[in-house]
């Protein structure tokens, strides 16, 4: 029998999958994975949970970046995409107005009511082009405004807002954007007072270092933005689709409405790749504006039947199973349990987010041992302390966390938002085991760490 098997495609060559992302794909990512020990082989995945070939459990507290909102392979989406695969529909005709790409943005909508319109491409970093290239377009104005640490995607435009030097450089050059601090209203009236500001874009909750915006910034930034005749756009990439505990976390506070929405990750239902920008009815006339003009923004596979019956389906499940209140729920609980142990570890500095968007934060301690162990990585490179938490969680616990950004020690938990009090049990126990360990002087997290420095600097002692 001839034709493609895939089953026997990944039984013959499963395992070389190191081996051939190391000779055809970026090679840095698998000698990455075996310097801090994460290069493990799994086999499937279901839930908030990832089996290894021997059949031991993993609690994923990483979800894909934010991707597996409701868990891996949710029975209801990937129900939806059977059906819609064997509805064998006429899919990216480009001259036709299929029903699906109508329906997902009359129910992303009902969540956003003060907006009108949507346009969907395949990624957050593509959502976030549409809205740098809208707001442009549409104030007659070419300058965007952003925060210092801030994440908006990677290709150019999106990178243009990029708070981080580290992504940006060696691209140059890149459309001409400013940043300023996250809250600093007086540097945004100062900016926005230049006259030649089409925007503001912002992370309710900032990936990187996991930092809220402060309490009232959101609601007088959008008062500035509108006397200046500026437009508001909201990054929910990641914080959006009940992640914080709201459907958006630019809700979160009262009477902000931005412009422009920016979403995806979670809306993909964690099978096809999918990015929307939500926006207000006189932007995209502006856009588009004439038929000469139907074509000017697109996207060669938005709006695919696959991704549009993803959406679909998970806001349906979320809707079914309340997923909002109970990411709002299970984060509090989890948020205030490791809050406790701040005063438990003088290693532990600070536990900050909403939802089951959470930011663990390690500084420095002040016994004298503890403070030369400390000393002795920041002095090698600022962030090793936070690997050397997440390292024993998976290796130890079976627990997938990862640092929120280079040189930070933080770490940044996005599970899953289906995960309930067995997981945070889990987590918990796990992280105070860990930091005993830390504090006890555990030799084997701190020899760990050795090992990192000398990886990192090619030291040949420390």
């Amino acid at each position: 029998m001839t034709g493609f098997d895939l089953a026997q495609l990944l039984a013959e060559r499963g395992a070389e999958r190191y081996d051939l992302h190391t000779r055809h794909l970026n090679h840095q990512l698998p000698r990455m994975l075996h310097t801090i020990g994460f290069d493990k082989v799994y086999e499937r995945g279901e839930g908030a949970y990832f089996w290894d070939r021997d059949g031991r459990d993993y609690l994923d507290m990483l979800a894909g970046f934010g991707v597996m909102g409701l868990g891996r392979h949710h029975p209801v989406v990937r129900q939806a995409l059977h059906d819609v695969l064997d509805a064998g529909l006429p899919d990216l005709t480009r001259f036709d107005c299929q029903p699906l790409p109508g329906l997902l943005a009359e129910k992303l909508l009902t969540y956003a009511p003060h907006l009108d319109r949507v346009f969907f491409g395949n990624s957050g970093t593509e959502a976030v082009e549409t809205a740098v290239k809208f707001a442009r377009y549409a104030t007659g104005r070419p300058r965007i405004l952003y925060c210092t640490h801030a994440f908006h995607g990677l290709t150019t435009g999106s990178l243009s807002v990029n708070g981080e030097d580290g992504f940006r450089e060696g691209f140059a050059p890149l459309l001409p954007d400013t940043a300023i601090d996250m809250g600093d209203l007086d540097a945004l009236e100062r900016e926005l007072s230049k006259g030649d500001v089409a925007g503001f874009i912002v992370e309710p909750i900032q990936g990187k270092g996991v930092h809220p915006t402060p309490p009232g910034f959101l609601p007088a930034a959008q008062q500035l933005l509108r006397r200046h005749k500026a437009l508001l756009i909201a990054d929910e990439v990641q914080t959006g689709l009940g992640r914080t505990g709201d459907f958006f976390a630019y809700q979160h506070e009262d009477g902000v409405e931005p412009d422009l929405v920016c979403v995806a990750k979670a809306l993909s239902g964690g099978y096809v790749p999918v990015g929307a920008t939500l926006g207000k009815d006189w932007i995209f006339k502006k856009v588009y504006s004439s038929m000469d003009r139907v074509l000017v923004h697109s996207a060669s596979f938005g709006s695919n039947a696959q991704a549009m019956a993803a959406g679909l389906a998970v806001l349906s499940v979320m809707e079914d199973e309340q997923t909002v209140a109970h990411a709002r729920h299970t984060g509090d609980l989890l948020r205030e349990r490791l809050a406790a142990l701040v005063d438990t570890y003088e290693l532990l500095h600070d536990v900050r987010g909403r939802g089951l968007m959470i930011g663990i934060e390690f500084g420095k301690p002040r016994s004298l041992v503890l403070r030369g162990r400390w000393t002795m990585l920041q002095a090698a490179r600022k962030g090793l302390f936070a690997q050397l938490v997440v390292a024993p969680l998976l290796q130890r616990h079976r627990i997938l966390t990862q640092v929120s950004g280079d040189h930070l020690e933080v770490i940044k938990l996005i599970p899953p938002l289906i995960i309930g009090e067995r997981e945070v049990d889990r987590f918990v126990e796990a992280f105070t085991a860990v930091m005993d360990d830390a504090h006890n002087g555990g030799g084997l997290m701190w020899d760990f760490g050795r090992t990192l420095v000398k990886a990192h600097l090619g030291r040949a002692a420390v």
